[in-house]
């Protein structure tokens, strides 16, 4: 494979130059020195800690009041599937929502529609086995979204380059802007970073914010560490760590702590004074037979649960539950989903 990517290179060039020679000799020494670590994929920077954000954490998952999902496939290759969704009780969610999904090999599309016209649209598109293309485009109550991300994926790394609203028609580039990149060091540790750039109007002045990551993986479990450096917000720290108990039980906690300059008057950086804020969870995973519980506690006192029970093949009901100890009140939800197959004969 080294000599591959150096073929472009006249043989004679690099057998005669020393300087050539050399620098070939070293970049395959490097090479090979590289795959004798067996490194592997350590993913986006932005899924650092996907164990516990994604998998155990109740973040993507959480809903209130009354929910009926019905989901019709059509088709399973290439995939085509259509959605209603009915709500009821949960304050910000559409009453009606409607949704297709179409996904083969390279092309994955999906197109969310509410009852007052909102419209959320999401495709993906694999160029070859390393590049992937990844848009997202939003329109509610008159506000629009777009943003396109690319993500390449080596053998070893990682990196991705995304934009958030992008516009040059105001005579300058605005917008969100993210660079990232996450490159495994050993078989266990990877390291990274994120640079963003942001401009929010013309007439106002850039942003910069940089943070650094790690992430090291146990024979089972999993521990990742974030540091953002200064910028108008100011700085903060993260961390996380998953653990996997048994076959069907994890667990997780997430700590962050953040520094804010202080309010006019009360000193800010050079005075030496700044605002603090931290927060913890904790949480943990059980997968049974035919359902899986999740819990979630954090500091601010507020316990979470959600139960998701398959009682058929086709049918599943999700009990979501919180409690707020500090503010003394509780909710709790129900999402039944039901899947109707739809057979197409020729």
């Amino acid at each position: 494979m080294a000599d591959e990517k150096l073929a472009s290179i006249p043989s004679g060039l690099a057998h005669d130059n020393a300087l050539v020679s050399a620098v070939r000799n070293a970049y395959l020494s490097f090479l090979e020195r590289r795959e004798a670590l067996g490194l592997s994929n350590p993913g986006t920077f932005e899924n650092i800690n996907r164990e516990v954000s994604r998998d155990v954490f109740l973040t993507n998952f959480m809903f209130t009041g009354l929910r009926a999902e019905w989901n019709k496939p059509i088709s399973n290759n290439p995939i085509f599937q259509l959605s209603h969704q009915l709500s009821m009780g949960a304050q910000g969610v559409s009453p009606y929502t409607f949704s297709a999904l179409y996904g083969s090999s390279k092309v994955f599309l999906q197109g969310t529609m509410e009852n007052d016209g909102s419209l959320v649209a999401r495709s993906n598109y694999r160029w070859n086995d390393s590049l992937i293309t990844k848009t997202n485009a939003q329109i509610q109550s008159g506000q629009s979204m777009l943003s396109i991300e690319n993500d390449y994926s080596g053998k070893d790394f990682t990196a991705s380059l995304k934009g958030m609203n992008p516009s040059i028609i105001e005579g300058g580039l605005k917008g969100i802007f993210i660079a990232s990149y996450l490159q495994s060091i050993t078989p266990n540790l990877a390291l990274g970073l994120e640079a963003v750039w942001q401009r929010v109007a013309m007439n106002s002045s850039p942003e910069a914010l940089l943070s650094y990551g790690a992430r090291y993986k146990g024979s089972d479990w999993i521990a990742s560490l974030q540091m953002q450096t200064e910028g108008p917000q100011g700085s903060g720290i993260s961390s996380s760590y998953w653990r996997k108990l048994t076959d069907k039980v994890s667990v997780g906690t997430d700590l962050s702590l953040q520094f804010a300059p202080g309010l006019s008057g009360q000193g800010g950086l050079m005075g030496g004074s700044l605002q603090k804020e931290g927060s913890a969870s904790a949480g943990a995973k059980y997968e049974f037979r035919a359902s899986t519980f999740r819990a979630q506690v954090d500091n601010k006192g507020r316990l979470s649960c959600l139960l998701e029970k398959t009682i058929l093949p086709a049918v599943r009901v999700t009990f979501a539950g919180e409690m707020d100890h500090l503010k003394v009140c509780q909710s709790t939800s129900l999402a039944p989903e039901i899947i109707f197959f739809v057979i197409w004969r020729r």
